[in-house]
């Protein structure tokens, strides 16, 4: 490529062709605005791809902004309203895709995540998106931010590994830190300092809890043990499945609650979160059974008798007093871990924090210090739930920008 060569001219470049940014580009096309989405990676859409074990959970039958973390709450409202997942749906019906409603409202495809991904490349087709993948970003610089109101001056020029391209309008929809082994970096985050926007801090979320080595050796060995569990943390809990791990503690119950979880903060753990255990011990109290095997009736053996191990002498039941069946119940119920850290950004499904939204307009999702520079998708500072909450918040703020680019 001649770096001299003429720059090559579309009224909006979009640099991320993931979920969010190929439905802006879908929504801006639609206009007819001429786009261009620019990509480093050489396959389309892989986060999608791997999503929901390989079917998509693409979005939630209720989605609140309740459901999702940012340093400013509200910002996500009027994103998330003005395209909601009936929306999403209407899409998906559009192009015959068969899918299905699992727990907590979420959907999944029938078939194939790989659905999705064709479906999009098919809606930016028919509007007439430009594609250059495998494509590195090199520079970004503000040719002019000159605007009236008969003409509209191209403002950014962006050179590429395959070229310049002069544009209007900047999208960036390049995702987060999650999954680097499939091409996430910061480079979004990069962009916003350089037009300097603030970043806030940035950590794995959505990502198993690690154990400190003394924890570890106590309970790596019942790796694959899942149990339902009640999780709390910081004032919110989570009632999921809880999966022990060889590093300590995964399962939906642990992704959800890892958002909330910071280092120093204990992570409380409800074992039989539909019974009281203290009625079910005070029943036992006469038997010859061990403490162990009468919680091994309600929890899996292995678990129980290691919990008791680590927690309690294992002592037949009516060798336990009122006072200590109260406080064996009390911990079954509060069983507070300290988690040491997370298993990274490797296996964490998402990036909590990111381009601060005070610097973002909530409607268009622009920049307020420089006109037609847009950042949308994961690399801004909103974070859903798991579930489809991301998926849900990739194409509602794919969609606003894509009104307004």
């Amino acid at each position: 490529m001649n770096p001299r060569a003429a720059p090559t001219r579309a009224e909006v470049v979009i640099i991320g062709a993931g979920a969010a940014g190929m439905m802006c580009a879908i929504e801006a096309g639609k206009r007819g605005r001429s786009v261009l989405l620019v990509d480093h990676a050489e396959k389309l859409g892989e986060k999608i791809r791997i999503s929901g074990g390989g079917r998509c959970n693409f979005t939630n039958l209720d989605v609140r902004p309740e459901h999702f973390l940012s340093a400013n709450p509200d910002f996500c409202r009027s994103a998330l309203a003005r395209y909601t997942p009936q929306d999403f749906l209407a899409l998906i019906d559009k192009h015959g895709i068969t899918w299905e409603e699992r727990k907590h409202g979420q959907l999944f495809c029938v078939d194939s995540a790989q659905q999705i991904i064709d479906m999009l490349k098919a809606e930016c087709d028919d509007a007439q998106v430009q594609w250059r993948m495998s494509t590195e970003v090199t520079s970004i610089e503000v040719t002019s931010i000159e605007v009236t109101s008969i003409e509209k001056h191209e403002r950014f020029e962006i050179a590429t590994s395959h070229g310049r391209f002069k544009s209007e309008s900047l999208v960036i929809a390049s995702g987060g830190l999650s999954i680097p082994q499939i091409g996430a970096s910061a480079f979004g985050y990069r962009i916003a300092e350089q037009f300097g926007l603030a970043v806030t801090p940035l950590r794995a979320g959505l990502v198993g809890l690690t154990f400190a080595p003394e924890t570890l050796a106590q309970f790596a060995d019942l790796s694959g043990i899942s149990i339902d569990a009640q999780v709390s943390c910081n004032g919110t809990n989570f009632r999921e499945q809880m999966l022990i791990t060889h590093r300590g503690l995964s399962g939906p119950a642990i992704l959800q609650i890892s958002s909330y979880w910071n280092p120093g903060l204990d992570v409380s753990v409800n074992l039989l979160p539909d019974r009281d255990a203290a009625t079910m011990l005070d029943a036992a109290q006469a038997s010859e059974k061990l403490l162990a095997n009468v919680l091994g009736e309600w929890l899996p053996q292995r678990l129980a008798e290691r919990w008791v191990a680590v927690n309690f002498e294992n002592q037949p039941m009516k060798r336990l007093g009122a006072t200590r069946r109260s406080e064996i119940a009390a911990r079954l119920h509060d069983w507070r871990i300290r988690p040491s850290g997370t298993v990274g950004y490797k296996k964490a499904e998402v990036t909590l924090g990111g381009v601060d939204t005070r610097d973002l307009s909530s409607k268009t999702l622009e920049t307020r210090k420089l006109p037609g520079l847009y950042f949308i998708g994961e690399v801004v500072d909103v974070t859903g739930h798991l579930g489809g909450y991301n998926f849900q918040w990739a194409w509602a703020s794919g969609y606003a920008a894509g009104q307004a680019v």
